[in-house]
């Protein structure tokens, strides 16, 4: 009996899991308000505050908030793969296109599925080889939106650039005439349907229906310009209409002809805003300081030097590299991922229930200054040996985490590389005045302010 007492005196006694404390807010609008100044900070001061988890409301809709480099990690694990989906998020999408699914809404092996078929498409794979077609299509973007002593909007003109690329790249289709359509779909999509932030009834608004019918135009366009040409169809040119119209065909249950609208326009929805908002973080960042500014046309002018350049190439511009990973920290677009929990689960202590919406924030610890000291200052040294700043578990999260990281990261980080060392290479830039600040938007994504312009004094090569 003695013994049986003290073998039971020796167990654990487990804590009670704990609620996630509440955030404070405003009546119905909740943390909506904070949320839209800027959602990186207001989820690192939550952390500060309140630890890696906690419950916030936004406009009626209560959030649990898994944050830090904890929630990054967590979203790697099996346990987090398990325990998160991301269908709910994306459905009101779904629904409104009248398709069966879309990428971003899947989870498991339907998920598998569908990133097999459009990997490739995804991929800097499809534009190997290519690289001096991105080059000459930067040019005349470069040529017709950057002429010198004027003031360019520099964050519709990356627009311009990266819809075009991504046109010849992935598509074949240059998408110029449908970019504010593009973008005014996505500005109502996110905020009403996708994050909810705003209330159902403004999908009425005949600029939302006028800019939705125009991307279903261009949609509908590529799926003719695919069925008329097949036939003809390069196979050492592939791109991403090829493999999901073959899919299509291959497995209608999979990629049914409902989601073929979604599935085509995808890559200009998904890289108008974040490829342009991470690029113009960059220009803002290189030319407020003349130092890095200098290092920067450094590299680009010894990329060009030789003529046409490959892959191989891009691996020697560190300075380039540097400035767009730390563009991707401070200009964060994947600020936090949204989810529904699958189950019941413990975080740290906390239980999560089953069916409850959840933002998990990765990006909270691009602010912290444990991870990335002074992180205020834009620093490109922080990613070279023996920094390597970012190499810290959970620390690093540009392109989000889990089973939904960014399925086009490579080939974004092939039109970041290209686009910039071409853009300094080519031209002589300053900011408006030496002193000029940078104005941000949250909407549809983070990022610089579609206000910022800059001067083009002069050509460089």
């Amino acid at each position: 009996m003695a013994t049986a007492a003290s073998e039971a005196i020796k167990e654990p006694v487990k804590e009670p899991l704990k609620e996630p404390v509440m955030v404070k807010g405003l009546p119905y609008l909740g943390n909506a308000l904070d949320m839209a100044k800027d959602p990186g900070r207001f989820f690192y001061e939550c952390y500060r505050k309140y630890g890696p988890v906690f419950k916030i409301k936004v406009m009626g809709n209560t959030y649990t908030v898994l944050a830090g480099s904890e929630a990054a990690n967590f979203m790697g694990t099996r346990e987090g793969r398990d325990s998160l989906r991301s269908k709910e998020f994306w459905q009101g999408l779904v629904d409104e296109w009248g398709a069966a699914r879309t990428l971003t809404g899947e989870d498991g092996e339907t998920h598998q599925k569908l990133r097999a078929v459009m990997r490739h498409g995804y991929s800097k794979e499809s534009v190997k080889g290519r690289y001096n077609e991105l080059v000459e299509i930067t040019d005349k973007v470069i040529a017709r939106d950057w002429p010198v002593g004027q003031l360019a909007p520099v964050v519709q003109n990356m627009q311009y650039i990266v819809t075009e690329q991504l046109g010849a790249m992935l598509t074949g289709t240059s998408p110029r005439e449908y970019v504010k359509d593009i973008r005014t779909t996505i500005l109502y999509i996110l905020n009403i349907l996708v994050t909810r932030q705003r209330p159902k009834w403004m999908l009425k608004d005949p600029r939302y229906k006028y800019a939705k019918n125009r991307v279903s135009e261009l949609g509908r366009r590529m799926i003719a310009e695919y069925e008329a040409g097949k036939a003809d169809r390069d196979p050492a040119r592939r791109n991403l209409v090829d493999d999901v119209m073959e899919a299509h065909a291959r497995d209608p249950d999979l990629i049914p002809r409902s989601d073929l609208i979604l599935s085509l326009t995808g890559p200009f929805v998904a890289g108008l805003d974040t490829v342009a908002n991470t690029v113009s973080g960059f220009v803002y960042a290189v030319l407020k300081d003349p130092e890095v500014l200098k290092r920067v046309q450094a590299d680009a002018d010894a990329l060009y030097s030789k003529g046409s350049i490959d892959e191989a190439d891009l691996r020697t511009i560190p300075n380039i590299d540097g400035a767009i990973m730390e563009a991707m920290r401070v200009y964060t677009i994947a600020v936090a991922q949204m989810r529904t929990a699958t189950r019941d689960f413990a975080f740290l202590g906390h239980q999560i229930r089953a069916g409850e919406l959840l933002y998990v924030a990765t990006a909270v610890p691009h602010y912290m200054e444990e991870y990335f000291p002074n992180p205020e200052k834009f620093d490109i040294d922080r990613y070279a040996k023996p920094r390597a700043e970012h190499l810290k578990p959970g620390v690093y999260s540009p392109y989000g985490r889990g089973t939904h990281t960014c399925l086009g990261k490579t080939l974004a980080e092939v039109q970041m590389a290209l686009t910039l060392s071409r853009l300094f290479y080519k031209l002589d830039m300053e900011l408006e005045s030496p002193d000029y600040v940078l104005e941000t938007k949250v909407l549809p994504t983070p990022g610089p302010s579609m206000k910022f312009k800059i001067r083009v004094k002069g050509i460089r090569h």
